[in-house]
């Protein structure tokens, strides 16, 4: 009879809380050489989702890679919330996922049926997702981490970048924000079981109806809020767009839960890197500080951050109302200035 594992228990750090910091990640790519290509659209240097590379006039090729450790014990569950983060990066830049590879690390001790059922989980959540998975690469690794490399189709007119906001855009967020402190909670045995199923529930479900809905509007900008939490990753849609930010604090989904933890300082390791990166482009204003923490807190598998023109904000935001878990209406975008970038209020 095969020993029944806890895959968490395998892993230093948990889904995307794993993720190198932004300003880290920044240095380590200063200075490599990037060759030029004019069909190539979106390329590493932007600090964006995914590559972007043009086909033809009609079709473009979106390409992503996202993999990460543990988050869920239960492998199939695991399997599901990896393959749902890889996929959301082709879903940010406005693109449909049509083939995936699994990208796959186990411990030899690792039960087969653990490894089965860990796949099927991706498999299932791709499949969802309209697209196939034909195949990847496995390594033998003390810890175990799953993902997927991800090829999508956008058309080269209707690329999505996390550049492209503009002064009077409203910010819509499709997922509420929390789910890296409420994992932290779970590690440390002190979550709900209301809690715990919650977090599950957001990591699972895809983007897709999301960006469904977007591309029929006008939408000028857009990322998923994933490691860098909503901070750092807006801290990079202000600099790439050259723009300031109002963020609405009290508009954005705090899970009670998660601020409670906050408050008493149950926040990732993650959460510190996202805020060293992001903290000296922020005005808090007069915020919390447990409700800045869940503004730095690493997202796993997060909802979409769009940046909206004005005129299609509202029946955007009551389309996404019925189709998203949580449709927000958290800030708006203004011309550049001296100082900060972001400010919350």
């Amino acid at each position: 009879m095969e020993e029944e594992i806890r895959l968490t228990n395998l892993a230093k750090c948990a889904g995307c809380g794993a993720k190198v910091g932004a300003g880290t990640l920044a240095r380590l790519l200063e200075g490599l050489r990037v060759h030029h290509d004019p069909n190539l659209l979106v390329g590493f240097d932007k600090s964006d989702d995914a590559s972007v590379y043009r086909i033809s006039d009609e079709l473009a090729l979106v390409q992503t890679v996202d993999f990460f450790p543990p988050i869920a014990d239960d492998p199939y569950l695991f399997g599901q919330i990896a393959a749902a983060n890889a996929l959301s990066d082709v879903y940010a830049m406005g693109g449909e996922p049509r083939l995936a590879l699994n990208i796959m690390a186990v411990p030899a001790s690792m039960p087969q049926s653990a490894v089965h059922e860990l796949l099927r989980g991706g498999y299932d959540k791709v499949y969802e997702a309209g697209a196939l998975i034909t195949g990847g690469h496995t390594i033998l690794d003390d810890e175990p981490k799953y993902g997927l490399s991800v090829t999508g189709f956008v058309h080269p007119d209707r690329v999505l970048k996390n550049s492209g906001a503009r002064p009077g855009d409203v910010l819509l967020l499709t997922k509420p924000l929390g789910i890296g402190v409420l994992m932290t909670a779970k590690k440390a045995e002190m979550l709900s079981d209301e809690g715990e199923q919650f977090a599950y529930r957001m990591m699972t479900t895809l983007n897709k109806a999301a960006r469904d809905a977007m591309v029929r509007y006008e939408v000028h900008a857009c990322t998923d809020v994933t490691g860098f939490g909503l901070l750092g990753h807006l801290t990079e849609m202000a600099q790439g767009s050259d723009v300031h930010i109002t963020l609405r604090v009290d508009e954005i989904s705090l899970p009670e839960e998660a601020v409670s933890f906050a408050e008493m300082g149950l926040i990732p390791e993650g959460m510190y890197r996202n805020r060293q990166f992001a903290e000296p482009y922020v005005d808090p204003g007069e915020t919390a500080l447990a409700k800045q923490d869940l503004l730095y807190d690493p997202q796993t598998s997060g909802g979409l951050l769009m940046a909206v023109a004005p005129g299609d904000a509202d029946a955007l935001l009551d389309e996404l109302a019925a189709v998203v878990p949580c449709a927000q209406r958290i800030g708006t975008v203004e011309a550049p200035r001296d100082g900060v970038r972001i400010s919350l209020r």
